[in-house]
């Protein structure tokens, strides 16, 4: 499903949980960003456009290393991204050991992304935050045709970004070839990225059978500053971080990540009446991962085996009172990991060298059902299992450990009501579970972590959306209460090497509220608050205890609001801000982020033609020049919280599609 950008959100059919309803009639509180609202910022990140939705917080260290939180915190994610659950065109793209590897998409990659809130483990597997629906999706068209799109733009810190592409479709056959390269120096020391990648999708029918593969390459190569200390941020925003006595710093480390990824998969829908449908996909994937690090150099081989299949059973085909969907996604991660010591960026001795298997199997069943015009309700379980056999190899005699973590029953309820045709009322009851990932139960101190505990809790959420005058206003508000138990936290040894520990219980309880509103017909305007007021409710550290305390990591509020002001001649104006609170930097709330405004604003027009598309722009970011950090390190060792963002930025670009 492609959300069009003449579409208004309450026509928008949704497919999380596999409802396929309007957005208003989903059981669920799902945000849709639509092709319109990724084109709304030039920054070359998805940042600025996951930031805009309510609940949902994206963060970027440095170019290339992101950090999401779906109504969740970061306690436990360091850098990447963990506990949520992504797909791209229905494909996993989050592996066995509990990673997603998001940084390695492009924004061209994507027409449309669909956000569940809250634990969704009733068909997505195990997790506490919520899963992610990306799309690009590939149609047939009645008469042959063919397009093609380049894009080049460019800007401060020596930006530049290029991507082309060729589409052809008919009645049974279509094609997506894409290639994509962005590089940039950075604002900060030792922030240079560059990735290059390139897919290649295809689909086509036969009958009442729809086949689609994939072949995916994507390099990605970015350097860590690493943190500051509030001194060092002060006297210099964009130094990385120095030496500290015997203690070398990132530029003399290297520090930085190496990621090459190479997937092929296959997708098969069966249509086999009216009533029933089967889907079912085969993936394969490898990545080689590098990682110099100020305290060691590690190297990793992950081998991906990902599988699934689901039957959907509608009984009564065209009033679609009643549907039960079950399926099984199995997932298989082989993964080589060797420790070295870095000396200046090369490898040096080998302190350890393991293999790991990991496996993540979950079933569900789902039943919705219509009763009447008004109430729909949605029922579904899962149960998942998560298996890691771990070995040193440099061991004599070296043996498998194991680690089988069961999620008890994870049911999910939820309901929407129809008050009246504009206003719904909906209601979610479900409980999350999340296992430790393989960076956890292994993380880069080199030690295997075998008794590290699931995170597990209950959600309870009630909302209500729709629209008003005349539909030209559309609005969602909740409020939730998820109470999360055994908490995996982050710790730093002396060294600076990480480990986690499951360390008592978190209170994750706020309110969201998000509305759209047509002014009229050349004018729209956007706004979204997140209140979370998130708390430690039994939660020690050594001989420290943080009960009462503000969650590390998380800001109380975030509003953010905006505009699109269609102008004279196909001039199209886009202006945000983005206003988000102080944000506790360690357990013991000492230390804060300070609160900051980012206004970003973007000026485009655009030329159309029987056979051209052609579009021109020139934006601008943090227009205010102000002193924040867009992804800090949460209890840092020595201080070091802070990972000063750009100052005021710019950047142009041309995007012209030629169709024949």
């Amino acid at each position: 499903m492609v959300a069009q950008t003449d579409t208004s959100l309450q026509e928008v059919v949704v497919n999380a949980f596999q409802q396929q309803v309007k957005w208003k009639e989903a059981t669920a509180s799902i945000a849709v960003i639509s092709t319109k609202e990724l084109n709304r910022f030039s920054v070359p990140s998805l940042v600025p456009v996951f930031n805009t939705v309510a609940g949902v917080r994206m963060e970027e260290r440095s170019p290339g290393s992101y950090r999401i939180a779906v109504r969740g915190n970061l306690l436990r994610s360091p850098f990447g991204v963990r506990n949520l659950k992504i797909y791209w065109n229905g494909l996993p793209i989050s592996d066995a050991t509990g990673n997603s590897y998001f940084n390695l998409l492009d924004l061209s990659q994507i027409n449309n992304i669909e956000i569940t809130k809250g634990p969704a483990s009733s068909m997505y597997g195990a997790g506490t935050s919520g899963a992610i629906l990306l799309e690009q999706p590939l149609s047939f068209a009645h008469q042959p045709k063919q397009q093609f799109t380049i894009g080049i733009a460019g800007g401060s810190f020596k930006t530049q970004q290029q991507q082309a592409s060729w589409q052809y479709s008919d009645s049974n056959f279509s094609s997506h070839l894409q290639f994509h390269h962005i590089a940039s120096d950075g604002y900060r020391e030792q922030t240079a990225m560059n990735r290059t990648g390139v897919n290649w999708q295809t689909r086509w029918q036969h009958q009442h059978t729809i086949w689609q593969t994939l072949l995916w390459y994507t390099r990605l190569q970015y350097q860590t500053p690493g943190g500051l200390t509030a001194a060092q941020m002060l006297e210099n925003p964009t130094a990385a971080r120095p030496p500290a006595g015997t203690i070398p710093g990132a530029v003399q480390q290297k520090a930085g990540v190496i990621n090459e990824t190479v997937m092929a998969a296959i997708q098969m829908q069966h249509q086999y009446n009216e009533k029933v449908q089967f889907k079912g996909f085969l993936q394969l994937n490898n990545t080689k991962f590098a990682n110099p690090f100020i305290t060691n150099y590690e190297v990793r081989n992950e081998k991906n085996i990902n599988g699934g299949s689901q039957i959907i059973i509608t009984p009564f085909a065209q009033k679609r009172l009643l549907q039960w969907v079950t399926g099984f996604e199995y997932l298989i991660n082989e993964s080589g990991i060797q420790n070295f010591q870095n000396n200046g960026g090369n490898k040096g001795a080998i302190t350890s060298n393991d293999i790991v298997y990991s496996t993540q199997a979950f079933l569900f069943s789902q039943l919705s059902a219509t009763l009447s015009n008004d109430f729909t309700i949605n029922l579904g379980f899962s149960t998942n299992k998560q298996v890691y056999e771990y070995k040193r190899l440099s061991d004599v005699n070296p043996s498998f450990q194991n680690r089988s973590i069961k999620a008890p029953f994870v049911p999910r309820l939820s309901a929407n009501y129809a008050i009246t045709n504009s206003l719904h009322l909906y209601g979610v009851i479900a409980k999350g579970f999340s296992v430790p990932s393989l960076a956890e139960v292994r993380p880069s101190d080199g030690n295997f972590y075998p008794f590290l505990q699931a995170e597990q809790g209950w959600n309870y959420e009630l909302g209500v959306k729709g629209t008003l005058f005349h539909e030209s206003f559309t609005f969602d508000m909740n409020g939730y209460r998820f109470l999360l138990h055994q908490a995996i936290v982050r710790k730093t040894d002396a060294a600076g090497a990480e480990y986690f520990v499951n360390a008592g219980t978190v209170l994750q309880q706020g309110i969201e509220a998000s509305v759209r509103w047509k002014v009229q017909h050349d004018i729209n305007l956007f706004s979204s608050f997140s209140y979370q007021p998130y708390t430690f409710q039994q939660y020690s550290s050594g001989t420290n205890q943080y009960d009462g305390n503000t969650v590390t990591g998380v800001p109380n509020t975030i509003w953010v609001s905006g505009a699109d002001w269609q102008l004279p001649h196909q001039f199209l104006l886009h202006a945000s801000i983005n206003a988000t609170s102080g944000i506790p930097l360690n357990d013991a709330n000492t230390t804060y982020a300070k609160a900051y405004q980012l206004v970003q604003a973007k000026l485009s027009k655009t030329i159309t033609t029987e056979k051209r598309k052609f579009t021109c722009y020139i934006a601008a970011d943090n227009l205010l020049n102000q002193s924040y950090s867009l992804g800090n390190d949460i209890n840092a060792l020595g201080g070091r919280f802070f990972n000063p963002s750009p100052t005021r930025n710019f950047y142009v670009g041309i995007h012209i599609t030629f169709i024949q």
